[in-house]
């Protein structure tokens, strides 16, 4: 995986196994999401679409101590005629298309403030751990424009209608706490603390049957588009799946033996 990826100039990527690390690496900008940025984000994750090869799950983080993400750059967009705006956000719908597709399960690991289209990426991972010190906002109101990037419709899956219409509508901050009693969180830790909980969770994702993952993945994702009697059909089409697989073969082997399953996605 690493020397598929070694053009990118904005993103760090690190392999441990079965799990790959992304950092968002502009941290002189607030590691904002410039053109570049996006382009390559799009590159990576639409690759991974294709073929995750042996990655079992990403963690999406940010370079520094502070800033997880700022969202778009605007010293980029300053000048940008209605042309160049569009064709660059049109980057930030193949992205979050990307990401809510993406085969394996990706968690963000929130390590500053998330902005604007960085809360956006917080709210459009699988989910989300972060800092004590992490703060979010969806500031697009108060710049004259509106969450783009699966902003609206991700932030109320996650808070309810009501608090997401006071988060957007107001372009208020909110704390990690609150980030984490709202939902937009599964953990708040110590900054210091941060990459290793999200490390053990995500290994703990990469330790399963990687064929039964991507099908909860799916079915799970299916749950906030569909009825209930479609949904579960879509459900057991999933796990319909996962039963001709070596994976449960042996999953239900290592039971039996009282011992730890080797999985290999077959």
């Amino acid at each position: 995986m690493k020397e598929k990826f070694v053009k990118y100039e904005t993103l760090l990527l690190e392999t441990d196994g079965h799990l790959l690390t992304v950092t968002m690496n502009r941290p002189e900008a607030g590691n904002a999401l410039n053109t570049q940025m996006l382009t390559e984000m799009v590159d990576f994750f639409g690759n991974i679409y294709v073929d995750p090869g042996t990655t079992r799950c990403v963690i999406l983080t940010g370079a520094g101590d502070r800033i997880f993400c700022a969202g778009g750059d605007l010293k980029e967009r300053k000048g940008m005629t209605d042309e160049a705006w569009r064709r660059q956000h049109a980057l930030s719908e193949q992205l979050i298309r990307h990401i809510r597709d993406c085969p394996v399960p990706i968690v963000a690991a929130v390590n500053g403030a998330a902005f604007g289209g960085g809360c956006e990426l917080v709210l459009g991972a699988d989910f989300a751990y972060g800092a004590d010190t992490a703060k979010f906002a969806l500031t697009e109101v108060t710049l004259g424009i509106i969450p783009g990037t699966g902003g609206t419709q991700n932030l109320p899956r996650a808070v309810g209608l009501r608090r997401a219409k006071e988060i957007a509508l107001t372009g208020l901050p909110f704390t990690a706490a609150q980030a984490l009693d709202w939902g937009v969180l599964n953990k708040v830790c110590s900054l210091s603390a941060l990459p290793e909980e999200a490390k053990a969770i995500a290994q703990r994702i990469c330790d399963n049957a990687p064929v039964a993952i991507r099908q909860a993945k799916k079915s799970l994702n299916a749950a906030s588009d569909l009825d209930f009697s479609s949904g579960y059909r879509f459900e057991l089409e999933a796990y319909y799946r996962t039963i001709p697989t070596k994976d449960r073969l042996e999953g239900v082997l290592a039971f039996n033996e009282k011992r730890k399953a080797r999985f290999t996605g077959e």
